[in-house]
């Protein structure tokens, strides 16, 4: 970061008082400008026995596979934004019965939020983000195409929860992949 967000004068580098990390400080108007991980927010969406997947049309992970989901935007709640990512994606609409999975990836400040959600119909479509949805039951899953490691540990926890027959919330680190 060059220049102050508020003001345009350039910032600097410092540890603001009352702070113990280095943070971008206007030089003249003094605001301190946080960085702060990204939420992404998504859906595992469910009919019967098969789980709606989307083929990436961006990078990164390019024609790859991978649950709806995306970066939340300002003024919306995790609901919400799992909603709308799962709608703009997918073009599918759900119902979110709750949070499955909670995924920190410090290496690259973000945070990742997956909720159970039931396909409320059959008519999705891919968006713009997408090359394809479908529907994929485990057995039919492209496991070695999967995009994300967060998206791979989830549906496996999904997949070993359904066999369990109890669904619960979980959480954890994912470490850099290396593929």
């Amino acid at each position: 970061m060059k220049f102050c967000c508020e003001c345009g004068s350039p910032v600097n580098e410092s540890v603001p008082a009352g702070d113990n990390r280095l943070r971008f400080v206007c030089s003249d108007c003094n605001t301190i400008h946080y960085q702060n991980p990204k939420m992404v927010v998504g859906c595992l969406p469910e009919w019967g026995n098969k789980i709606l997947l989307c083929k990436r049309a961006i990078e990164p992970q390019y024609g790859k596979w991978t649950l709806p989901a995306g970066f939340m935007e300002n003024g919306e709640t995790t609901l919400q934004g799992a909603m709308r990512e799962t709608l703009e994606e997918a073009g599918a609409r759900v119902e979110i019965s709750h949070l499955f999975t909670l995924y920190n990836l410090p290496y690259i400040s973000q945070v990742y939020l997956m909720f159970r959600a039931r396909l409320l119909d059959l008519d999705f479509a891919a968006g713009e983000e997408s090359l394809e949805v479908a529907l994929f039951s485990e057995e039919e899953i492209p496991w070695d195409e999967i995009a994300f490691l967060t998206i791979e540990k989830t549906l496996r926890q999904y997949f070993e929860d359904r066999r369990k027959g109890e669904f619960g919330f979980h959480i954890g680190d994912v470490e850099r992949r290396n593929r």
